[in-house]
């Protein structure tokens, strides 16, 4: 008796690959993402730390607790007009100086190019990020807020963790803030005692253009917060 070959038909193998193509153009977008979402994730959490080691070095530098009362200034020209600026930047390794808005400019200019907020509703405040900027070699973008006038004003540091030429530009996604509290902790903001509170500030619906600021809380402590995000 003969042997009796079988094989698919054009037919089917066309369907087959039609299927195999459908689940991957369904599959694709959602693994991407979790791939960036976790890249973002990693780079927040290196850039609490690199902020954090500057603070504590400044502190021993100068003896003293590093606070925004101590950090407020009325001279005007650049190099002591933004003190807290060139204090962090000293202990930021290999960082680039950027004066006061010479690499993103968020001088009254609604910044619709630059970032908007975590829902995408609004271009951001960013009057609360004007105040100084520097870059790091791995192309982290740091923005503080240090106010003049008053020794109760914050200060305030927002880091764009993948750099400010890197989708998604989006507070609560690749953009975090951070605020300095009188006590010399560096809390992320969304946290207990910070001025933007996530519930707030970290809203779907909200259409407040400080919103996504706290969302940096969340996105430190909270493991379903990356596996939400759309």
């Amino acid at each position: 008796m003969g042997l009796t070959l079988s094989a698919f038909t054009l037919a089917e193998v066309l369907i087959t690959l039609g299927i195999i193509g459908v689940v991957a153009a369904m599959t694709l977008p959602a693994l991407v993402n979790k791939i960036q979402y976790k890249e973002l994730k990693t780079a927040l959490n290196k850039n609490y730390t690199v902020l954090q080691q500057a603070l504590t070095l400044a502190q021993i530098d100068t003896g003293e607790i590093v606070k925004p009362s101590n950090y407020q200034n009325l001279n005007v020209s650049d190099d002591t007009r933004f003190p807290f600026m060139y204090l962090i930047k000293k202990y930021v390794k290999n960082s680039k100086d950027c004066g006061v808005a010479n690499c993103f400019r968020n001088t009254g200019e609604t910044p619709n190019d630059y970032y908007r907020t975590f829902n995408n509703k609004n271009a951001i405040n960013a009057y609360i990020m004007d105040d100084g900027q520097f870059i790091t070699t791995d192309g982290s973008f740091f923005m503080i807020e240090n106010s003049m006038g008053a020794a109760s004003l914050p200060i305030y540091i927002t880091v764009d963790v993948n750099g400010l030429n890197k989708k998604p530009n989006r507070w609560g996604y690749d953009l975090f803030t951070f605020q300095l509290m009188e006590s010399g902790k560096l809390l992320p903001m969304g946290a207990e005692g910070t001025d933007l509170s996530a519930e707030e500030y970290c809203s779907a619906t909200s259409t407040s253009k400080n919103n996504g600021a706290g969302c940096t809380y969340p996105a430190l402590t909270d493991n379903s917060y990356w596996k939400n995000l759309r």
